[in-house]
């Protein structure tokens, strides 16, 4: 078991489980979430509209700000209210004054006995989170979780 205590003084445990995920333990009273975005029915439209971006693009045109105009762009404007969140999956949880734990990071910066473990999914727990892992044995700077995050 691994202990961890953030800059508030809340102790949190990281627990490796034979299913080879993590359980995360601690007090979540004050915490943010995240939910990932769903683009399906907006890049659908997109593409009945004639659009021709692939869906990494869109995804960022979708949420373009024109700095000029103060205002979403006219792509934006149109698209944006088909994407929504996915509020059955988690993706990111953030407890006041941390560990925030997103999918895709790595979990080595919490102890290096984690090192090669990736978050791929955040699960309810009953006694707190479950972070389903993937195991990459590679040595992972700390700016590759971003690159496995990335959705397609």
């Amino acid at each position: 078991m691994i202990n961890y205590t953030n800059r508030y003084g809340d102790d949190y445990t990281f627990e490796l489980l034979p299913n080879g995920n993590v359980k995360w333990t601690g007090n979540f009273e004050w915490c943010r979430f995240g939910w990932p975005n769903v683009y399906d029915d907006a890049y659908a439209k997109y593409l009945q509209d004639g659009g021709t971006d692939n869906i990494n693009n869109f995804k960022e045109l979708v949420h373009e700000w024109d700095n000029e105009a103060g205002t979403y762009t006219e792509l934006a404007k149109k698209y944006m209210s088909l994407v929504y969140s996915d509020t059955e999956s988690i993706d990111m949880v953030d407890p006041s004054g941390g560990p925030y734990i997103s999918v895709g990071m790595p979990l080595d910066w919490i102890d290096n006995s984690l090192k090669g473990m990736f978050v791929t999914r955040i699960i309810d727990h009953p006694e707190g989170y479950e972070l389903m892992c993937s195991y990459n044995t590679q040595q992972a700077s700390d700016n590759d979780f971003l690159d496995i995050y990335a959705p397609i």
